[in-house]
């Protein structure tokens, strides 16, 4: 099954998420990209799973 939105969008997402200034939530940079904050938090997981900052069994 084909992810819903691209891999460039989804990098993008993750990228403004992660540098965002400090008091803006993941929920307002969800709503800005029109995204559930649910799949930004998966977004998120899955790219420090990727790089090697989050372990597969982290919490």
């Amino acid at each position: 099954m084909p992810e819903p939105y691209p891999k460039e969008f989804r990098e993008d997402v993750v990228r403004v998420a992660r540098n965002r200034e400090p008091g803006v939530t993941l929920e307002q940079v969800a709503a800005d990209f029109r995204v559930h904050p649910a799949s930004l938090t998966k977004w998120l997981r899955r790219t420090d799973i990727a790089e090697g900052t989050r372990s597969v069994w982290a919490d």
